[in-house]
């Protein structure tokens, strides 16, 4: 019995043949990422903005501005330095500050964001993300505990230097059982944060409003 061989066209024997079947392949992957990415950027866009904002609203009450958070902010210092701060504003008025401050404790960093009135006092902190041990550490957490609190209304004259330590090492906040480390580290950084606010104040207070600039700019 006898068997066809089918002759391929001599252009599939190209080399040149199969490197365009290949690009091809390539060209309609890289469509169908870009329209994929296209599709679901905005949907993930809008998830940030709301994370974000849901972070920032429980350091800076809602009903303490009327602006745009995420759209009015000041950047500090430059780069592995820079800070960037959230202005509150009410009416255009600079009424309060956000900003992230880090700690260093048993695990590693723990990244934090803080909130200041005009006068420098504690508006709420909150835990961005850590590695600490749970059931030890991890009580930095508000949705563990409620230890992160303690430092609502808190300035840096409602409290001396020294005061700004966990009681361990003589200062006013509770530390953990068996776990001293990550709220001392956590109390030095909010103290710090303090400290950056009452360094820059000037020149936050004095920011200009991206609003009322726009619209100065506007009517020139």
């Amino acid at each position: 019995m006898s068997t066809t061989t089918v002759r391929q066209p001599a252009y599939r024997q190209r080399l040149g043949y199969h490197s365009m079947v290949l690009g091809g392949i390539c060209a309609i992957v890289a469509t169908l990422i870009i329209i994929g990415n296209h599709a679901t950027h905005e949907r993930i866009a809008h998830e940030l903005e709301m994370d974000q904002r849901k972070m920032l609203s429980q350091v800076l009450p809602a009903e303490l501005y009327n602006n745009n958070l995420l759209q009015d902010t000041k950047t500090l210092g430059s780069g592995d330095n820079a800070t960037t701060v959230y202005v509150a504003r009410l009416d255009g008025q600079a009424v309060g500050f956000a900003f992230p401050v880090v700690g260093y404790g048993y695990s590693g960093a723990i990244q934090l964001i803080m909130g200041v009135n005009s006068q420098g006092e504690i508006l709420g902190v909150r835990v961005i993300s850590h590695a600490e041990t749970p059931g030890l550490g991890d009580k930095i957490d508000i949705s563990k505990d409620n230890w992160i609190t303690s430092f609502n209304n808190q300035s840096l004259t409602t409290k001396t230097d020294s005061q700004w330590k966990v009681k361990k090492d003589g200062g006013d906040f509770d530390q953990f059982t068996g776990a001293t480390i990550t709220p001392r580290a956590v109390v030095g950084a909010v103290y710090e944060g303090l400290r950056f606010f009452q360094s820059n104040k000037d020149t936050l207070m004095a920011t200009d409003d991206p609003v009322a600039s726009a619209a100065a700019t506007s009517e020139e």
